[in-house]
């Protein structure tokens, strides 16, 4: 489809991102102008409640199409990004292939080169056949994603530790393949023994673990109710920095900083000894298992059970004091009824609260460039006339399916 000569089709990068940047404009825009008053009929001008309710069903129907739009763009962008990593990986290759024949130049072209190049097309061999199997979901980047649809931070961190470490053995592998002498095969095997490598591997073992253990902890996290998670759009690399919201993360960036600082000394001391595995000092080995202390410690401490913590009558300026009647707005007080992620629009429109046994969706009431309903610590919701009088229980149902706490009111006639 074309709309002004510009593509929205949504099967081409182009048209992908293009149809999402006309949605995102087309809501921006008609949130603005219910903000300000202006597109509401006439016939449901007089009811504040009618006119409310039309303009939640509004921005919600645009929401809907906007998270359609934002999902065939995330489809196009993974299969772009499954793409450029292959040209990258064998880009490398390339790369190492010329980097060794340059300095090569006035010496001799050695085993260990020629390990170092059979190695290396082995790896990207072995990534292209993986990026192969998981083409559908970003090629190389389907590992590093966690159920949430978010990069991971503990499994790109361990990904960065293992690639290296198996370069650096299938290197030695094949150089122990070339070697015709028996002394030099009997230093290579020397070289892979535990204690010149006892540094590295622990290295590797405690990134490989946490990420089975985060994995782990925010599974029972979740289920418990004790963490609440809502599915990302799109993978994006400042995911590795950021919460679930997009709020930059010390205890995740720490973890990335130092790893990549450790990984880069480490393939540096690889450099310069082709054909060994590379030994961290242990004052590196320390500096990890502090930054991985923190991250799991960080792990284990974010989250929290939305809750209510109390319903009262919402009052408009000038109503004298009354109990609560069916057809009137009550205001909800918690915290925790935004789950971070889902401050987008069809999110926002996912929350509810049941009143005894009605379910009641949350309005979206728009204003200048955001929403003042729902927000993380207060909803408003009416009372609808389904609501029989007396006691009833109110929950909120929030937009990653947790359940609050119960809070009782008196309904009257």
């Amino acid at each position: 489809m074309h709309s002004g000569g510009d593509c929205t089709c949504g099967k081409c990068p182009h048209g992908a991102r293009e149809g999402h940047r006309q949605a995102v404009a087309a809501f921006v825009a008609l949130r603005e102008e219910f903000a300000a008053g202006r597109g509401v009929p006439s016939a449901l001008a007089h009811s504040a409640g009618a006119s409310r309710q039309w303009v939640s069903d509004e921005l919600a129907l645009s929401a809907r199409a906007l998270a359609e739009r934002g999902a065939a763009e995330g489809g196009v962008w993974m299969d772009a990004v499954r793409r450029r990593t292959l040209l990258v990986m064998w880009g490398g290759a390339a790369a190492l292939l010329l980097g060794q024949a340059l300095t090569a130049i006035g010496g001799r072209w050695t085993t260990g080169r020629t390990a170092g190049l059979a190695a290396a097309v082995v790896l990207v061999l072995a990534l292209t056949a993986v990026a192969w199997v998981h083409r559908s979901r970003g090629g190389l980047l389907a590992p590093l994603i966690g159920e949430d649809n978010r990069l991971s931070t503990s499994r790109v961190v361990a990904a960065a530790w293992v690639l290296p470490v198996v370069y650096a053995v299938l290197s030695a592998a094949v150089e122990l393949a070339v070697t015709s002498g028996t002394d030099d095969r009997r230093h290579i095997l020397d070289d892979l023994e535990l204690p010149h490598g006892v540094r590295l591997f622990s290295v590797l073992a405690m990134t490989c673990a946490v990420a089975v253990l985060v994995r782990r902890v925010v599974c029972v996290r979740v289920h418990g109710r004790r963490l609440q998670k809502v599915r990302a759009e799109r993978p994006r690399l400042a995911d590795l920095l950021t919460d679930d919201g997009g709020r930059g993360a010390f205890t995740d960036a720490q973890y990335v900083l130092i790893n990549a600082v450790a990984v880069i000394f480490t393939i540096v001391l690889m450099a310069r000894h082709p054909g060994q595995l590379p030994e961290p000092p242990w004052g590196v080995v320390l500096l990890v298992g502090i930054g991985t202390a923190t991250y799991l410690a960080g792990k284990y401490a974010e989250g929290g059970r939305p809750v209510v913590l109390s319903v009262v009558r919402a009052r408009e300026i000038g109503d004298l004091p009354a109990p609560i009647r069916t057809g009137d707005d009550i205001e909800i007080r918690g915290s925790g009824f935004v789950p971070p992620g889902a401050q987008t629009p069809d999110r926002l429109a996912r929350t509810v609260v049941r009143i005894g046994t009605v379910h009641v969706p949350v309005p979206l009431v728009p204003v200048a460039g955001g929403f003042a309903n729902p927000t993380d610590g207060v909803l408003t919701v009416p009372v609808p006339a389904d609501v029989e009088p007396g006691r009833v229980e109110v929950r909120v149902v929030t937009a990653a399916g947790v359940e609050t706490n119960g809070c009782t009111i008196d309904v009257v006639e």
